[in-house]
């Protein structure tokens, strides 16, 4: 069983913070990359980058176990994430760092509608109005006004979908393993998961493309590895506000380093989102937070 530690809501308050602020780095970095990269090589660098980072950790701190009997669940669990970071990762390069950012909060409301059948939860009223309310903000903020949808906003959503369903992996994993043996094998699965591709459409990478890859995959490491720390040490219900920093955060860095400025409709929809994925899991049980 995993060790439990005192509760200090500021500590993880800090730690939420700081990690928002590492994807919000992550996913700056990689718009300096040449357009020409393969995706497909994103990806294969942020899984590698995770992986040799955590193997190192447990490998020097022995806080963890490589492997564990329960290795197919982990297996499963590395394959999600690999869907989750694909979606991610399309979703930044196809919109402003501002919407992007915003989509990934719709998780908390795709959270609420599968409770019911996974967990048997019964959503209510108030989770029922407020999460409809704010799949509304989505429309809102991106601007669809037709069944016509970017495929970026696919893209968020898809990641906000699989990002749900780490959650109760989550759930049911954390009970048992290790935060880093589970970070282990998501790095060796989706490393493993990404290299015919990488290797199919390699054309050569240059030396600066190649800082920028290993950067923003450690930056992304840090940030799930802060993640992970905050809710341990702080409460779901007591850090709910502060994982929304990111927005703050995308704002700030697409409007002095991109140019990008939200629109009133963008801020408005995303204000919706916040207020409604806040609101429908604010009585839920803590949970482990996805990766």
């Amino acid at each position: 069983m995993i060790e439990q530690v005192p509760v200090n809501n500021r500590y993880g308050a800090v730690l939420l913070l700081a990690a928002a602020a590492m994807f919000t780095a992550d996913v700056t970095v990689l718009r300096f990359l040449n357009p020409e990269v393969p995706f497909a090589l994103i990806i294969f660098a942020r899984s590698l980058c995770q992986l040799v980072i955590v193997a190192l950790w447990i490998a020097f701190t022995r806080s963890a176990p490589f492997c564990s009997p329960r290795w197919p669940m982990l297996i499963v669990r590395g394959l999600t994430s690999l869907i989750c970071w694909w979606f991610y990762y399309a979703s930044f390069q196809k919109l402003d760092l501002a919407l992007a950012s915003t989509l990934t909060f719709t998780t908390s409301l795709f959270v609420v509608i599968m409770a019911p059948f996974v967990l048997g939860e019964k959503i209510g009223l108030r989770r029922g109005l407020t999460t409809t309310l704010g799949f509304l903000g989505v429309v809102l903020a991106s601007g669809a006004t037709s069944l016509t949808i970017k495929t970026g906003i696919i893209f968020g959503l898809g990641s906000a979908f699989a990002a749900a369903i780490l959650i109760f992996q989550n759930r049911v994993m954390t009970r048992t393993e290790h935060t880093a043996t589970i970070m282990l094998w998501i790095g060796l699965v989706a490393t493993l998961g990404t290299l015919p591709g990488a290797v199919v459409l390699w054309t050569g990478l240059s030396v600066r493309d190649g800082l920028l890859l290993l950067t923003a995959g450690t930056l992304a490491t840090l940030g799930m590895f802060l993640t992970v720390e905050a809710y341990r040490f702080g409460e779901v219900s007591g850090l709910a506000t502060f994982s929304y920093a990111r927005i703050l955060f995308a704002l700030i860095i697409g409007f002095l380093i991109f140019a990008e400025v939200a629109t009133l409709r963008e801020l408005v929809g995303a204000t919706i989102i916040v207020i409604c994925g806040f609101l429908a899991n604010e009585r839920r049980q803590p949970a482990a937070p996805d990766a």
